[in-house]
């Protein structure tokens, strides 16, 4: 599978060209056109560009997976209730694992954060996209206090504890849905 991203920026796309026979995994939704050799299949298995070396394995938010070779192996992981609810990725994310090309799906641009054994980050919840399972993380208030948490807008954050990687994605979708949410028309 050869892949290239088209337009980066905001909104880009990906081209993904197959050889004959082979065989390309993506959400739903996710085909903007193909040429009319190509046959879609849906198959549900459980619900930036990474090359996955069989040893790795990524844990991805439920919008971060956009595509994959064949050989990628993706698992629903169910989370704590308490880091589900709280987190922000909802009670289940994704597993990723196996050999072959991965690509990551965003809301703006990804950026790529290498931890070190016992180097701390922290994210916000809205900006998580992506990161290894060598990581442990921890969810937290962003301030000290429960109000000054909420009334700062942050909430919840993820601290993460290297070794690892962490992509995070600099546009924030809930903080664009409430800004969009004021220029539509509500009928009464």
């Amino acid at each position: 599978m050869k892949s290239e991203i088209l337009y980066p920026g905001a909104f880009p796309l990906v081209r993904v060209d197959l050889a004959s026979g082979e065989t390309v995994k993506a959400e739903s939704g996710a085909m903007v056109a193909a040429s009319p050799t190509i046959a879609v299949e849906s198959k549900m298995e459980g619900g930036v560009i990474i090359e996955l070396d069989g040893v790795n394995e990524y844990l991805v938010q439920k919008d971060g997976f956009l595509a994959g070779a064949e050989s990628v192996k993706i698992e629903s992981q169910m989370q704590s209730l308490g880091r589900g609810l709280l987190g922000g990725e909802g009670l289940f994310i994704l597993k990723i694992s196996g050999q072959g090309q991965l690509i990551l799906n965003s809301f703006g641009a990804i950026h790529k954060v290498e931890l070190k054994p016992d180097q701390e980050y922290i994210v916000d919840n809205a900006h998580l996209v992506a990161w290894t399972a060598t990581t442990s993380y921890a969810i937290e208030r962003a301030a000290a206090g429960w109000i000054a948490s909420f009334t700062s807008g942050e909430g919840f954050v993820c601290r993460f504890r290297g070794p690892g990687v962490v992509y995070i994605q600099s546009r924030n979708p809930g903080g664009f849905g409430a800004w969009i949410r004021q220029f539509i028309p509500v009928s009464e």
